[in-house]
């Protein structure tokens, strides 16, 4: 086949549009059946939106309702910090990494805050700049293992991670704290307003998926892990990019442990550890993140936190047990990985084409 006629049949290998494809509306059908197959996020979409007619419907008829303002507010508070954290997850496991330790950022970050604002007369903003500034440097810590002295980024951010669970547990005597009172007025705008976590996620949202899809650090990120030795012999800084997701993950778990603690206005030990660190990477996953690098969405982190955060509420308002929710988180996620591996091999097959 000539270059001409390859142009002509795309880089996707689909066939050239003529009168033949687009007769009647059967090829029309399939045709845009196949622009949607290639849509990962659109899946996630349906399913979110199949989810909320369902659960509006069935709690309609229930005591409760779905659409009440102390419900929306409940899924917004929930989802936030799925969203936020798995933001940075997304970036991670685009370039072939992951990072156990946001939950425990989480944990130790407003404990941090209260410590230099209670006992060392810090200012709240620069306490607040300072422990954002711990989640930048546990990032960091965790790059330096993982690219620096080659440990498995697995094993590397649990051993961050279990470092500051014992910090925080060490540090804290195992016992709750009151937010500052001086920090409680900046706190509203961080957490404290109803939908503050949320629109701070949404922003979040907006301002990384601009960078991943519009600007070389989202490119880099993809070609690092879709073939690390053909981004190095492209010329990309492999290490920056690791470093930098990283750092950027450990960033936005320092602020998701300031937004819940703001929020309830309790500083809880027990608050963060494996669980939001779990759902965000499960969220990234069913949004269709590959866990082996090279592909992966903002957008389809977003929805898949949104996802999961309506099955979360959504049961518990009919009057599903908390107990089997777990069954259904992990039957999602497996489902999602095997829908997602039959559409790349979809995919696949109609590049061959």
């Amino acid at each position: 086949m000539s270059d001409t006629a390859q142009r002509a049949v795309g880089t996707l290998g689909e066939p050239p549009l003529g009168p033949a494809n687009t007769r009647g509306p059967g090829a029309q059908l399939r045709q845009a059946l196949a622009i949607a197959g290639r849509q990962r996020e659109l899946t996630v979409l349906v399913v979110v939106v199949l989810l909320v007619v369902y659960f509006g419907f069935i709690s309609s008829v229930g005591r409760s309702s779905f659409f009440t303002s102390v419900n929306l507010i409940n899924l917004s508070q929930f989802a936030a910090p799925i969203i936020i954290i798995a933001i940075g997850e997304t970036l991670l496991l685009v370039c072939g990494e992951i990072d156990l330790s946001p939950g425990f950022v989480y944990s130790f970050a407003p404990f941090l805050m209260y410590f230099l604002v209670v006992y060392h007369g810090f200012p709240v903003i620069l306490a607040i700049f300072v422990t954002l500034l711990m989640g930048l440097v546990t990032g960091w810590v965790n790059g330096f293992l993982t690219v620096t002295l080659g440990l498995p980024s697995f094993i590397a951010t649990l051993g961050t991670g279990f470092v500051l669970l014992g910090i925080t547990l060490t540090t804290s005597n195992a016992t709750q704290a009151q937010i500052p009172p001086a920090a409680v007025g900046i706190g509203k705008w961080i957490g404290s307003y109803s939908y503050a976590e949320i629109a701070w996620a949404a922003i979040l949202v907006v301002i990384f998926h601009v960078i991943f899809t519009r600007t070389r650090w989202g490119l880099h990120t993809i070609a690092v892990g879709g073939n690390l030795l053909g981004a190095r012999e492209a010329g990309i800084n492999v290490a920056r990019v690791k470093y930098g997701n990283f750092m950027i993950t450990g960033v936005l778990g320092a602020f998701v442990g300031l937004q819940i603690a703001f929020q309830t206005q309790v500083i809880d030990p027990s608050a963060g550890g494996y669980t939001p660190m779990f759902l965000s990477v499960a969220a990234a996953v069913i949004g269709g993140t590959a866990m082996l690098g090279g592909s992966g969405t903002i957008i389809g982190a977003f929805l898949g936190s949104v996802m999961l955060t309506v099955l979360n509420i959504g049961f518990s308002l009919v009057g599903i047990s908390a107990y089997p929710l777990n069954l259904i988180f992990g039957g999602t996620i497996l489902v999602a990985m095997i829908a997602n591996r039959q559409l790349d091999r979809i995919r696949t097959a109609g590049g061959r084409r």
